[in-house]
């Protein structure tokens, strides 16, 4: 699979990494074999991306992927967590003495020295224009806690605070067929700047793989059942944001898009991974299967000028106004 650097990092990603929020909570129930065969699954098929969190299952995520690949020497995996959810999020928290007992947590958790990207965990948002907290950062990485580190945003207006610190090596921001706000102005910042752009909630909670209907149940321990609208967490992570309703009719006509050879989430998948500027996509999976079908994504043809043309089209009628003032 193709590989391209993570900005000023030099890191280098595979184009369609992993998401790892499933194999620790908040998606219903995931076992531990089955969460290492989604590991193995996916660096089977090229994958050489992680990303995790400290929050994941209160640690469970970064275990899994620990086990998983001090079974697996012979790969090479760049593994990136984040850090700072784990505490009530007021700036005052966002200090040094905080970031160095977060970093031995995850350390610990990754059973590694040197961590190889840290991001902050969608911090509050004054956290981005804050001097210290970019200097405790360049503090990990001097003491070689960490080999580089990034931030992990809800808003545009986030990421391009971000972008403008000079040692921020990569931003993750949500990007996919419904979120196309951060093609205006974000990836063009960030492409100039020499930033790499990390794309999440890839499929919108699965809105855009198709499967959904009105009367689809999801369990009572999902965030797609506790926070559709936001009650634990900041709603944009949740089907993008979109209404339920509007996204299941829209994922629909999205659907319809998807050429021979392209299923669904892998035309969602190829769309983001075709925007210049996207370093790397990362969506997740709770079985094997589903991790290799996205990680196919990369090898796929590229999209004509009409189907990029119809996805576009969709948003503007049907997402856009939804989505665009918020984040």
């Amino acid at each position: 699979m193709d590989e391209r650097v993570i900005g000023r990092s030099g890191q280098r990603a595979s184009v369609v990494g992993l998401g790892t929020w499933q194999l620790g909570a908040d998606w219903g129930d995931v076992d531990d074999k089955e969460a290492l065969a989604v590991l193995e699954a996916a660096a089977e098929s090229g994958v050489t991306f992680f990303d995790t969190a400290d929050v994941y299952g209160d640690g469970r995520s970064e275990q899994t992927i620990a086990g998983f690949l001090r079974g697996r020497p012979d790969l090479h995996v760049l593994v990136a967590t984040k850090m700072g959810r784990r505490v009530d999020q007021i700036p005052e928290n966002y200090v040094l003495d905080n970031f160095r007992a977060w970093n031995d947590r995850s350390r610990r958790n990754l059973g590694v020295d040197r961590i190889d990207l840290v991001q902050l965990h969608c911090p509050p948002t004054p956290v981005y224009s804050s001097d210290e907290v970019f200097d405790a950062l360049d503090t990990l990485v001097a003491e070689e806690r960490i080999a580089a580190y990034g931030v992990s945003v809800e808003t545009c207006a986030e990421a391009l605070t971000a972008i403008a610190r000079p040692n921020v090596a990569g931003v993750q921001i949500i990007l996919n067929p419904f979120r196309m706000k951060p093609l205006a102005q974000v990836l063009p910042a960030a492409r100039e700047a020499g930033v790499g752009i990390i794309a999440r909630v890839p499929l919108a909670s699965g809105l855009l793989s198709g499967r959904y209907t009105r009367d689809t149940v999801f369990a009572a321990n999902d965030h797609r059942t506790f926070n559709r609208h936001g009650e634990a967490f900041d709603q944009g992570e949740t089907f993008s944001g979109v209404d339920y309703d509007t996204g299941v009719e829209a994922a629909a006509e999205f659907a319809a898009l998807a050429s021979d050879g392209y299923t669904p989430a892998q035309l969602a998948l190829r769309w983001i991974v075709e925007q210049p500027g996207v370093t790397t996509v990362i969506p997740g999976a709770r079985t094997p299967g589903q991790a290799r079908a996205n990680a196919a994504a990369a090898g796929l043809p590229p999209l004509s000028a009409q189907t990029l043309a119809a996805v576009r089209d969709l948003y503007d009628r049907r997402i856009k106004a939804q989505v665009e003032d918020r984040w």
